[in-house]
């Protein structure tokens, strides 16, 4: 191993046929020149270039040779061989070397090693001379390459590369010859089959002997037989006599490989194989050359993909499927290659015996390669349009230009369709069956984010890559296989579900073959869609299963309702009543555990102790960041704890809007309670305050202004409790049982709190409407101090009174005078000191009203710009009260006349 380091493979393979022929250098020229030519050739169609497969075939000869000792010293050095970088194809001296082991075994075809290249040069036996080669009519190519039986591909080459085709002569249709009928022997076979495979590989001589006299022959496409044929035009031009057809024939078949010929060579600059001008050659030949040469120019650029991209890991499974179909499809190329030099090779050993009726020429080669090149043509084409594309994106190219109205092209472009997809389908079902990802190179329309944690494992952790959906696969269907293997993650990861996939939905058999996923893929209505409809049906149905009945997604569902939503009435207001005393207070004089105590004492006293324990011991307070000036009123809020499962429905974006609505209830539910007070004041206060007439005006004045305010308050509060929270939580809960799976259920409480959010005008559109709001909240405080400060007064005057009038009864019945002219007078002087507050009293209202109707009236011509709250304006003035008052209430003429056009 060390001198294996130290000398190069071309001095190493010399070394190697030395040591096989047991000659010098001098004398194995031809055979080092045959060996570098096989080893360099990359035309092997029947042979697949696996370095661990020939190595074990190797291994196998050895055994069979009773050779163990040599089939494990071969083991070791090949071990050792493969931890170097020196050579680059060990796979062609391996293969040679089982070749040369074949071949020494083989007694009725046992050749000296310094005869192999008359060997060769021989290309086919007599017996097969004498037959006619066949050829495919074009229309007649094959398109399923696979359904190629075994016996085809292993019978004579010639005939392999035409076997399921209709067999015709090189000058048109004719009978079957008899050699096809009858069939050569094995020996015939396996020269034939050696020779068409390596002929146009090799060094062309005019003769077996001459073969083995030759020191060193010509190895390049340029050389020439040593005999010219005398029906035939000199192969080689001299530059004054024109070059022959048969040279022109010669070129064109290298020049279909991708190999420069002595005539034809490519153009870097034009990018195409030309014919110099200065070559003497008659119009009709050149246009015909140009013609086959593009082939060659097809097979380059279809060749270039593939070198490219193969040993691409980056390209992934689905990339390097792509590549394999390509290589198929060149195979099929390469077998009519061998067939056609085959035929060449035949022509310059018979010579003279050669028909010119049967001979190749261009015309005949432009019938030969017709299929072909609109085959590579459409491979090309297909190359050009999948450049920059892998995964799911490049099915889809695939996809897309099968869409042609040629059934030939059709099915070609099926058939790559189905090895294309073969990797998509495996990792489809390997995600909807067993919930794995396997997706190394970003090749599947389902991604994962490994950063992300378990709590958001629904929302973010899982997602679709757009651009890597198949086009033959719906959003829908790509919707249905992402739920139903992120469903499966989520019973595992989150539910900690231990039950086994299998026993959620019976899995099916994976595909087998690329024509399974082709029969799928083609029936995407049927046999796929209920593939996916039944997984996706069964995972999902057991996933809201385990959350209903093991984490009771439905009873908090309920419970966000009754206690954030203020549902519960008897233990919102038993609540607010035992509060009152502490949130009329500073806020921060407040603490937190007290009113948890509050809290627990209201669930006691009230239904919710009905409640499940699993529900109450998540129900909690909460104070809100406390502002100067603030009270309890203002901090004051419910809170409802939720972690594991059910928080992938009640995130904390949902929490978030729970609790603003929980306040702005709250806040309403406040001024709700503030007028039930103030009308209770006022309904107790009536009878007492009758005996001091001066308050009547003012009295009254209260009474309208609390009127108006409660009007104002019962009908938000209606349309708030009934037309936004009844109607929304309806909606909500019939789309909740009739959800498929847990994406149902999320899109349907998002859609329900973004409407309560919206339709209680908490959203940014209505910002305006709910500053309005807040202020005619405000104002129904501020009313509610003034009456406090006018009752209190009002009942301090009253009592001084009957206080004076008591004492003045006292003296009376003790026979004194009832009051002194002092007395008197103080009691007149305090009365009047009284009745001069009252006015102040009055004015104090009327600004309190004059504010508190602006406000209003400003709030209903917002709800006029809104159409979704105009019927909520209407309610608010039914009487037009305030449209009396303002008349920008009042619709203009024109948009009268709209809405009932619109109505018509």
């Amino acid at each position: 191993m060390a001198t294996l380091d130290q000398k190069s493979p071309n001095v190493l393979l010399q070394n190697l046929c030395c040591k096989i022929t047991g000659k010098s250098e001098a004398d194995v020229a031809h055979q080092f020149q045959y060996a570098v030519r096989v080893i360099g050739s990359n035309y092997a169609p029947t042979i697949e270039r696996d370095e661990f497969l020939v190595s074990e075939k190797i291994k196998k000869e050895l055994l069979k040779q009773r050779r163990e000792a040599d089939a494990a010293l071969f083991s070791e050095l090949h071990r050792k061989l493969q931890t170097q970088g020196v050579l680059k194809h060990r796979w062609s001296i391996l293969y040679l070397l089982l070749s040369l082991c074949e071949d020494s075994r083989k007694p009725s075809n046992r050749v000296p090693v310094c005869s192999y290249g008359a060997l060769l040069a021989q290309a086919l036996p007599r017996d097969v001379h004498s037959t006619p080669f066949y050829y495919a009519r074009p229309q007649s190519l094959p398109l399923s390459y696979p359904e190629r039986s075994a016996t085809a591909h292993n019978s004579s080459l010639a005939t392999s590369g035409i076997g399921s085709m209709g067999v015709f002569s090189i000058n048109g249709p004719g009978p079957t010859p008899p050699s096809l009928l009858t069939g050569p022997g094995p020996q015939a076979v396996g020269e034939s089959m050696r020779g068409s495979r390596l002929a146009w590989t090799l060094p062309i001589s005019s003769s077996p002997s001459g073969a083995a006299a030759a020191p060193r022959p010509p190895t390049g496409p340029s050389s020439s037989p040593a005999s010219k044929l005398p029906q035939r035009q000199r192969r080689d031009g001299d530059g004054s006599a024109e070059i022959g057809e048969d040279a022109l024939v010669r070129d064109i078949l290298y020049v279909f490989q991708g190999i420069d010929g002595k005539f034809i060579k490519m153009c870097s600059p034009e990018n195409c194989y030309k014919i110099d001008s200065k070559v003497p050659l008659c119009k009709s030949l050149r246009d015909t050359s140009s013609r086959l040469a593009e082939l060659g120019w097809l097979h380059n650029k279809i060749r270039k993909y593939t070198d490219s991209h193969s040993l691409d890991r980056a390209f992934g499974l689905v990339g390097q499927s792509f590549c394999a179909a390509l290589h198929q499809e060149l195979k099929e190329y390469y077998r009519l290659l061998s067939v056609l030099h085959a035929q060449l090779q035949v022509e310059e050993d018979q010579g003279v015996n050669m028909s010119v009726e049967s001979s190749l020429t261009l015309r005949r080669l432009l019938v030969w390669t017709y299929d072909p090149k609109v085959r590579l043509k459409t491979l090309a084409a297909l190359v050009d349009y999948c450049q920059g594309r892998k995964g799911g994106e490049l099915a889809s190219a695939v996809h897309a230009y099968g869409k042609t109205g040629d059934p030939h092209m059709r099915a070609l472009i099926q058939h790559i369709l189905g090895l294309v997809s073969h990797p998509i389908l495996n990792f489809l079902y390997r995600w909807i069956y067993d919930g794995e990802l396997e997706d190394t190179y970003h090749e599947f329309f389902v991604a994962s984010d490994p950063t992300v944690k378990t709590d958001r494992l629904w929302h973010d952790k899982y997602s679709l890559r757009k651009s890597m959906i198949p086009s033959f696969i719906t959003m829908d269907q790509a919707r249905k296989v992402l739920l139903i293997g992120k469903s499966i993650n989520f019973l595992h990861q989150v539910c900690h579900d231990r039950t086994p996939p299998g026993k959620i939905l019976p899995a099916s058999k994976s595909t087998d073959s690329p024509k399974d996923a082709t029969e799928l893929f083609t029936d995407l209505e049927g046999a796929f869609q209920s593939k996916i409809d039944a997984a996706y049906f069964e995972t999902s149905k057991y996933l809201l299963d385990v959350l209903n009945k093991n984490y009771q997604l439905l009873e908090h569902l309920q419970a966000m309702r009754r206690y954030l939503l203020l549902g519960q009435g008897d233990f919102i207001r038993h609540l607010m009543d035992l509060l009152k005393p502490e949130l009329v207070r500073a806020a921060t004089t407040l603490y937190q555990h007290n009113l948890t105590g509050i809290l627990e004492t209201a669930v006691r006293a009230t239904n919710a102790q009905f409640d499940s324990p699993e529900i109450l011991k998540r129900l909690d307070v909460r104070l809100l960041e406390v502002s100067p000036g603030d009270t309890g009123w203002d901090v004051f809020s419910l809170d409802y704890h939720v972690e594991g499962p059910i928080a992938t429905v009640f995130t904390r974006e949902c929490m978030s809007h729970y609790l603003r609505v929980f306040n702005f209830l709250w806040r309403a539910k406040r001024m709700e309670y503030i007028l039930t007070d103030i009308w209770k004041g006022q309904m107790c206060n009536a009878k007492l305050l009758k005996s001091m007439p001066e308050l009547s005006g003012v009295l009254h004045q209260c009474h309208v202004l609390a009127s108006e305010m409660v009007h104002f308050i019962h009908q938000m509060q209606y349309y708030i409790t009934f037309e936004v929270l009844e109607c929304s939580w309806d909606e909500l809960w019939n789309k909740v049982q009739q959800a498929q799976d847990l994406d149902h259920i999320i899109a349907a409480h998002d859609v329900f709190l973004d409407t309560i959010i919206s339709r209680c005008l908490l959203d940014v559109n209505n910002r305006s409407l709910l500053n309005q709001l807040r202020a005619v909240f405000d104002q129904i405080i501020e009313f509610q101090n003034a009456q406090d400060t006018l009752y209190r007064s009002a009942l301090e005057e009253l009592q001084l009174r009957i206080q004076f009038e008591d004492k003045k009864r006292q003296r009376e019945e003790m026979g004194e005078w009832g009051v002194t002219a002092e007395q008197e007078a103080e009691e007149n002087r305090r009365v009047q000191e009284f009745k001069d507050t009252i006015p102040k009293m009055c004015s104090q209202l009327r600004l309190l009203t004059h504010f508190y109707q602006g406000i209003v009236q400003e709030f209903l011509r917002l709800l006029m710009t809104d159409e979704s709250l105009q019927f909520l304006s209407f309610r608010l003035d039914f009487n037009e009260h305030y449209k009396a008052r303002d008349p920008r209430l009042r619709p203009s003429l024109g948009a009268t006349r709209g809405r009932r056009s619109s109505n018509i």
